[in-house]
């Protein structure tokens, strides 16, 4: 039970974060938002929130099935779960950066960052579960689009 419960705790971690980032963009998205130029691949904006529920509920099953692997394996599931931790920081940081301080340049160098830390944290969770390594490749394709997106709104405007 122990097991189902670590995973539990990180799946609401990751979505407390991803709800306290909403709140960061809420505002925005119905006043700055829709002031900018966007690339003609911007997507609609109800498809943000089930992508990022789905992309938080699977990193965090991933970031739980890590843990559980702690047993054993105590420095590299140490050193991935960190990678974890700041990679989910910079998601958060993300959303700060573009909807509340509407900084474009910043938050395309941010994403960049964000994008980088996601791989590595990738490449940790294969090599202790597979499956957390599987899990995380829709969170990094999806951030990679976001980088695309985020770097083509900036440079737009």
């Amino acid at each position: 039970m122990q097991k189902v419960l670590r995973i539990a705790l990180v799946v609401m971690t990751c979505l407390v974060i991803g709800y306290l980032s909403g709140m960061v963009t809420r505002e925005s998205i119905t006043t700055w938002y829709p002031t900018l130029i966007k690339p003609v691949f911007n997507p609609p904006n109800w498809i943000f929130a089930p992508v990022w529920t789905s992309l938080y509920i699977m990193m965090g099953v991933a970031g739980g099935l890590v843990w559980n692997k702690l047993d054993g394996n105590e420095t590299l599931v140490k050193k991935a779960f960190l990678f974890f931790i700041i990679q989910l920081a910079l998601n958060a940081l993300w959303s700060l950066i573009f909807f509340k301080l509407h900084n474009l340049l910043l938050a395309s160098i941010e994403v960049v960052l964000l994008l980088l830390m996601i791989f590595e944290t990738y490449t940790q969770f294969k090599k202790i579960d597979k499956i957390a390594g599987l899990l995380l490749i829709p969170y990094l394709a999806w951030v990679s689009f976001a980088t695309i997106l985020t770097i083509s709104i900036w440079y737009l405007n």
